[in-house]
């Protein structure tokens, strides 16, 4: 940055992390700002997950910008639709769509030691160049199909739920489901009632709480707009009730005790068959993979033209897919709901730093950041989103606002201090790490694997404790932690 300049500001990405800290650094005063956006609209996942069912399990009072409630939410836990929606008219009444370069692909950024600032190159080659970065890529952008033997050769219609073929009718067909995961639990209760046969192979079954949902009257909605503190209270308890759970991954056990308890009891309830009971038990403790929310999951499995399998998925052919009893399941679509590569976070792009560091090389090991935010020797380079940062429990959104608010005093210091760059002091980053895995230790993130943990078993996506001690802690930038230093 030159002295008497403002400061530019590019953020790949335009879901909920890239518009919410664009709106901070607007609502703050800084107007060079350029949003990078790969696909041709905004939205992040939920542009991209239009699967049947697809919607959120956070209530929509909490997965909300604290600054822009919406007091007319068709649901509780509202649809995929409705949510991109929303983010698309807080885009708007915030300026922010004509700051958004659609289909541009970053490739790659380089900082320029001499110049402090960040060159970015995209896929169309391009080039842009601008003093700070920030990375809003999310952890769940890259679909991940699973490595099996034969994947190529399946003759019928096969996609991943994130990449959902709309052409594919799947009216009386036999459709075969592999993974059990978060979309999963949603599109196979939607697509259950159409199809002839559904086969759902299962690797590792999930903990399942009834979700509470509802649809909003539209007394309701009234009430949320003329009442003040009526949409707030809503908010409020939600946010309570993420808390409180979030206190058993570390603090409290006894409070994921009871919420197993509660899961167990929902199993029970809904599924009579003890056969299907026991392929449908998790043999691990919860929370040490995603505990998922439906209430009519477990109902569709019990349908008649539904069936659980849990013998290894070995081998995928013309016709089907083939299980380790040597079975093949005979199929007209596959569907994976395999999940994403969400330990990969900035991949394929390529960052270099100070003296042409590889942001891949220094995560070699795995990714780290100062609080999920900020790299040693990749100054001006700030992520929402970043390791460490999903919840267990809880909206993603709180954090997305926390880490927002840090960015902005990191640009605000940065446009107080003309012609310098703003780099995480080395020492400070590692003892933030070294604390919070000493934390991660004492998770039940460490009893099973799951996309929380890396190849080597750390775990790189996760917070290990309430979003208030995450506030908390970010709520002021200390100087102290990092270092000026003027371009060359």
């Amino acid at each position: 940055m030159s002295a008497g300049c403002p400061v530019s500001v590019l953020v790949i990405g335009a879901g909920f992390g890239g518009i919410g800290v664009a709106i901070e650094l607007r609502r703050h005063g800084f107007g060079d700002i350029t949003i990078l956006e790969k696909a041709p609209d905004l939205g992040g996942v939920w542009r991209e997950n239009t699967y049947p069912g697809a919607a959120c399990d956070v209530p929509s009072p909490l997965y909300s910008y604290s600054f822009e409630q919406k007091p007319d939410w068709p649901q509780r836990y509202s649809g995929q639709a409705a949510i991109h929606a929303y983010l698309r008219g807080v885009t708007e009444r915030h300026g922010l769509l004509d700051r958004i370069e659609f289909d541009v692909e970053v490739t790659d950024a380089v900082f320029d030691e001499e110049s402090g600032r960040w060159t970015v190159h995209s896929a169309d080659g391009d080039t842009r160049v601008a003093d700070v970065l920030i990375s809003a890529v999310g952890q769940l952008s890259r679909p991940q199909l699973p490595d099996i033997p034969g994947i190529g050769s399946f003759t019928g219609s096969a996609f991943h739920s994130a990449l959902w073929d709309h052409g594919v009718d799947l009216t009386g067909k036999r459709v075969a489901c592999i993974g059990t995961g978060a979309s999963a639990i949603q599109y196979v209760p939607a697509i259950q009632p159409q199809v002839a046969q559904l086969t759902l192979f299962q690797r590792t079954p999930a903990w399942v709480l009834p979700k509470f949902d509802t649809d909003y009257s539209p007394i309701q909605h009234k009430l949320f707009a003329k009442i003040p503190g009526m949409l707030l209270l809503e908010r409020l308890g939600w946010w309570l009730t993420a808390e409180i759970s979030s206190l058993g991954l570390v603090e409290l056990p006894i409070i994921s005790r009871l919420v197993s308890r509660m899961a167990a009891r929902n199993l029970t309830k809904n599924v009579d068959d003890p056969e299907l009971r026991a392929k449908l038990t998790p043999d691990y403790p919860i929370a040490c993979k995603r505990t998922l929310f439906s209430s009519d999951y477990y109902p569709a499995l019990t349908r008649p033209n539904v069936e659980v399998t849990t013998a290894a998925v070995t081998e995928i052919t013309a016709q089907g897919v083939r299980t380790g009893d040597g079975t093949l399941h005979e199929a007209d679509v596959i569907i994976y709901g395999t999940g994403f590569k969400g330990t990969e976070f900035l991949w394929p792009m390529r960052i270099r730093g100070r003296g042409g560091r590889e942001l891949a090389d220094t995560w070699a090991d795995g990714a780290h950041a100062y609080y999920g935010i900020t790299v040693p020797e990749f100054p001006n380079l700030f992520m929402v989103y970043g390791p460490n940062t999903n919840l267990g429990v809880g909206s993603i959104i709180y954090m997305i606002e926390s880490q927002s608010r840090y960015i902005r005093q990191a640009v605000q210091l940065l446009d107080a201090t003309p012609g310098h760059t703003l780099e995480v002091r080395a020492e400070t980053e590692r003892a933030f790490n070294d604390e919070l895995q000493k934390r991660l230790d004492r998770t039940p993130w460490n009893f099973c694997s799951s996309w929380y943990r890396n190849a080597a078993g750390k775990i790189t996506n996760n917070w290990p404790g309430t979003v208030t001690r995450y506030r908390r802690r970010v709520r002021t930038l200390d100087p102290d932690d990092y270092t000026l230093t003027p371009a060359a």
